[in-house]
């Protein structure tokens, strides 16, 4: 496992900022990995829908690594850039940090994950992205 942060990442905005909440962990409190993976997914969705200038469907998880767990009450933060343009695709890398304790300002990165997005029209077909 690698070192754990200090800070978020400087200059970054995040995507994405959620909390989870006790219905979306096990009763132990450790968050479920699907309700992760789908907060992955929005937050990767949105530069994906501002490179296709429209909508966008997630055609494929590429890689998602859970490097250590999220709890409730964590402060999560997703980051997401475009790491590859294709002719219909959009690439999107997603790195997740999850704020332990406000109190001790402790920060963790807990997920990183690679998505792939189809540019879609209004029939949900495929369709050309437009010049960058």
């Amino acid at each position: 496992m690698e070192t754990t942060p200090t800070t978020l990442p400087p200059g970054r905005i995040p995507e994405l900022r959620v909390v989870p909440m006790p219905a979306d962990a096990n009763v132990h409190g450790d968050v479920f990995g699907g309700w992760i993976m789908a907060q992955v997914d929005m937050a990767g969705a949105l530069p994906a829908m501002r490179r296709a200038n429209g909508r966008v469907a997630t055609i494929a998880v590429n890689s998602f690594l859970f490097k250590h767990p999220v709890f409730v009450g964590d402060v999560l933060s997703f980051y997401a850039e475009v790491v590859r343009v294709g002719r219909t695709s959009i690439t999107v890398f997603v790195e997740v940090f999850a704020q332990r304790n406000q109190l001790i300002d402790e920060i963790v990165r807990v997920t990183e994950a690679t998505l792939t997005y189809v540019a879609t029209d209004d029939e949900r077909r495929p369709r050309v992205l437009p010049p960058a």
